[in-house]
């Protein structure tokens, strides 16, 4: 029998700041992948303060930016490899009005830090945008493919991972311990994303599936440096090649690149560059949401050994470490789950 402080299962950007809590701590563990959940894999990575359909703040934008960026800090230091790329986010305006929401959102303390009072008038070749710019501060990106990929390999070599499915049926419930196959923990957390619903003490959370996918181009006549963002965002990525995206699609169940998501992408494309460009690729997963588009953080109500860590949508490499750092000292030393993304606000 093999003894451990934790059992993880699942290794997106959620488990993987969980895993940072516990080296950090000195705890033992062992963590369970199957590479069934991609999310993580195939999202664009982007953190922004704004939601820039609405010019309002992102939830706690301020303080989980304060979290996370020294967190990436610390794994580009670690790994001495960079994964957070800074650059400015452009909203290329549609209409007056649309300039004229950005200035009236001046006026909301939570957003103004972010925005820039002066409009960008310039032309950039390729890029629609008779209305200018508003340019978007403190924005960039985390190459999430890259980080969790080494990451994976770290721990694979230091016999932390194994590539297995987790099979919840074989737990066993002791009275200071929990039991799984030959190994003995304190706890077992599940950051599974979407196969949370697979889960049997987990499966009752309101998750919801939402189908993204993006495609990457290369427009050699392209020439921004910045994250444009219009009816979708196209973000650099280097050699002329630029990442595309994203749909949104709450029907579609499976994790596949589909024909329908290119056709949408590409027609949405249509009306933000007008330069000749190819489709290099195409991704598509899963994204864990949550009506309230709060995580879902907790214990589970009968099996005080369980937690659950999930639902971090489209802003996981903002809401991660916080919501990481949140659970684990929860666990360890009471600290309270911050009462938005605890899961007992879906306890009738």
């Amino acid at each position: 029998m093999v003894q451990v402080d934790y059992i993880l299962v699942g290794l997106g950007l959620a488990g993987l700041a969980f895993v940072e809590e516990l080296l950090e701590a000195n705890k033992s563990f062992i963590v369970f992948e199957n590479n069934s959940q991609t999310s993580s894999l195939v999202a664009g990575g982007v953190y922004n303060p704004v939601i820039l359909k609405r010019f309002s703040p992102v939830w706690n934008a301020k303080e989980q930016l304060a979290v996370a960026l020294p967190f990436y800090e610390k794994l580009e230091k670690k790994f001495n490899t960079k994964f957070d790329e800074k650059f400015v986010t452009k909203k290329a305006f549609k209409s007056i009005a649309d300039q004229n929401n950005w200035f009236s959102s001046m006026d909301k303390p939570t957003v103004a830090p972010y925005l820039d009072l002066k409009l960008d008038t310039h032309t950039y070749w390729g890029v629609l945008g008779d209305f200018h710019f508003g340019n978007v501060k403190e924005t960039g990106r985390i190459d999430t493919y890259s980080l969790i990929q080494t990451y994976r390999t770290y721990l694979e070599e230091n016999n932390w991972m194994r590539l297995e499915k987790f099979n919840h049926e074989e737990i066993v419930f002791e009275e200071d311990f929990v039991q799984y196959q030959e190994l003995k923990a304190k706890n077992i957390v599940f950051a599974e994303g979407f196969g949370i619903k697979q889960n049997p003490y987990f499966d009752h959370l309101p998750l919801e599936e939402a189908k993204g996918e993006t495609i990457v181009i290369h427009a050699p006549e392209l020439e921004i440096d910045f994250l444009l963002k219009s009816t979708l965002f196209v973000m650099p990525l280097g050699n002329k090649h630029y990442k595309v995206g994203a749909t949104f699609n709450s029907t579609d169940k499976t994790s596949e690149p589909s024909e329908e998501g290119k056709e949408e992408l590409v027609e949405k494309l249509k009306k933000v560059i007008a330069v000749p460009y190819t489709i290099v690729s195409q991704t598509a997963g899963i994204r864990p949401t949550v009506k309230d588009r709060k995580p879902m953080i907790g214990i589970h109500p009968e099996h005080s050994r369980l937690a659950v860590l999930n639902g971090l949508g489209t802003r996981g490499v903002m809401i991660g470490p916080s919501v990481a750092k949140n659970l684990f000292h929860h666990i360890e030393e009471g600290q309270e789950i911050d009462s938005e993304t605890d899961i007992k606000r879906f306890r009738k």
